[in-house]
């Protein structure tokens, strides 16, 4: 079984799901009645349990603080009708291990930029890290954690958003694919079209099918092929959802 490291911002996903039937006297706004209450790991939890789905027991670091999103959806249409984010101030990491990178056959970092990981921690993780990294980032300097062995994957608004790009670039574009950019060459993998419930967690779940994916064939390519087929099934689902082999292989992986 492959070694996993992963490190990353941390949170609770909170779905408070209900009925709306009519506005406030109050205030032109709607009344939500409140029906059940969904807790779900989120950020970078939701990479471990992806992982976890996959077969991979992953060496997970994280913040200690509590994140929390909530979600009010409404139960009869599946909108969001509202998110709230309660954050505490994010410690950085320390940089300490109980074991050393170098035991590990691939590293993940899921850094949702809450403040766990700064550009130096990554940085370090980087030049000791003899195994393949990949990152999944919200921050914008990407040629500055760039190297080699690391594979960076992140959405189309993050791509477009970036202030300077790696070498190793995986972009996500929802219903269009993905797209590998390597320095020599730029390819699009294409998705079968699916009823879309929810994105949330999508992402999530594409990384930790890439790596799995990666570890197992060596292949970039193969392992983007399986991490789309693998989103594919969790924007079907409400909120967070970690596919097993079994379901993306009946998808038709």
């Amino acid at each position: 079984m492959s070694k996993v490291l992963l490190i990353g911002d941390s949170c609770i996903d909170e779905y408070k799901i209900g009925t709306i039937d009519r506005l406030s006297p109050e205030a032109p706004v709607p009344v939500f009645k409140l029906v059940e209450t969904q807790t779900v790991p989120g950020m970078a939890s939701n990479v471990d349990l992806n992982l976890k789905n996959l077969g991979i027991n992953a060496y997970f670091v994280h913040n200690a603080e509590e994140i929390v999103k909530t979600r009010y959806i409404d139960k009869r249409s599946g909108q969001h009708m509202i998110r709230v984010d309660v954050e505490s101030t994010i410690t950085p990491w320390s940089g300490e291990l109980l074991e050393p990178i170098e035991s590990f056959d691939a590293v993940v970092i899921s850094d949702y930029n809450k403040g766990f990981l700064t550009y130096e921690a990554i940085e370090g993780i980087i030049k000791v890290a003899k195994c393949p990294v990949f990152i999944d980032t919200k921050k914008t300097q990407l040629a500055d954690i760039s190297a080699s062995h690391v594979y960076f994957k992140i959405n189309e608004l993050e791509y477009k958003s970036a202030r300077s790009l790696p070498s190793n670039l995986i972009v996500t574009l929802g219903d269009r694919g993905a797209m590998l950019k390597l320095p020599e060459s730029e390819t699009l993998f294409e998705i079968k079209p699916v009823e879309v419930n929810d994105v949330c967690g999508c992402g999530d779940t594409f990384l930790a099918a890439l790596v799995t994916q990666y570890l197992l064939t060596k292949d970039i390519e193969k392992a983007i092929i399986f991490a789309n087929a693998a989103a594919g099934i969790t924007v079907q689902h409400r909120g967070n959802y970690a596919p097993s082999y079994e379901e993306i292989r009946t998808a038709g992986y």
